[in-house]
């Protein structure tokens, strides 16, 4: 009935600092101040050796002298709450018959805040006693995997204006084949963050000049699974 059973988000703080061919240029090692719009949203935090934990657990700011380079400042757990409509909905109808069946899938995209969804794989495994499927799709390519038994619907990109929908039926020796798979769905959205964290600004001490600071954000789906 596409109600959200359970729902949680895990994130990484990624940083990259550029010191080096700087520190003949600096006053002093840079200090920095991440403050966040909502910090009461974060859970299970993991911190970088540079952090210090105090003042997180005081102010829920994160203060720290980065080491150069990339490192994992941060990784922590948010809670969505079930009314929150996922970035992607899948709807799929699946019909079992005599030796066979058919299945309409499709595709909407909901809250991405006007951006694209890209990166998109949706895998729809079906029983072992399949034998061949002939399908349809508006929008990618997809295939039959005869090992597997699954279609792999490879869709790329899906801009906001677009309707994916996957029809089609197989075929089984099976009078009744095997029914309730679970569908997988892979994809990506840049400069959105699902978790709602959001930065509200980032402050550098001990520098007398004006560094580039920038900050991007991206949603990745890990286990997105459909109950059909």
């Amino acid at each position: 009935n596409g109600a959200i059973v359970s729902s949680e988000t895990h994130g990484l703080i990624q940083a990259n600092c550029r010191l080096s061919g700087w520190l003949s240029n600096l006053s002093g090692m840079p200090d920095l101040t991440l403050n966040f719009v909502n910090p009461r949203v974060l859970d299970d935090c993991s911190f970088h050796p540079c952090v210090r934990y105090n003042k997180f657990e005081n102010e829920r700011v994160l203060s720290f002298v980065p080491p150069d380079g990339h490192f994992k400042l941060m990784s922590y757990r948010v809670n969505l709450p079930h009314h929150q409509s996922l970035p992607v909905y899948v709807k799929p109808q699946i019909h079992i018959g005599n030796n066979g069946g058919k299945f309409d899938i499709s595709i909407n995209i909901r809250n991405t805040d006007g951006k694209p969804v890209e990166n998109v794989l949706l895998v729809f495994p079906l029983a072992q006693s399949v034998s061949n499927v002939n399908a349809t799709c508006n929008l990618g390519s997809y295939i039959f995997d005869p090992v597997t038994k699954s279609i792999r619907w490879d869709l790329g990109k899906i801009e906001l204006k677009d309707r994916p929908l996957l029809s089609g039926n197989f075929n089984s020796p099976e009078q009744t084949p095997e029914s309730g798979h679970t569908i997988t769905l892979e994809f990506s959205i840049n400069m959105y963050a699902i978790s709602g964290l959001r930065v509200d600004s980032l402050k550098i001490y001990n520098e007398g000049y004006k560094p580039y600071k920038g900050v991007r954000s991206l949603t990745k789906a890990g286990k997105f699974q459909i109950r059909t």
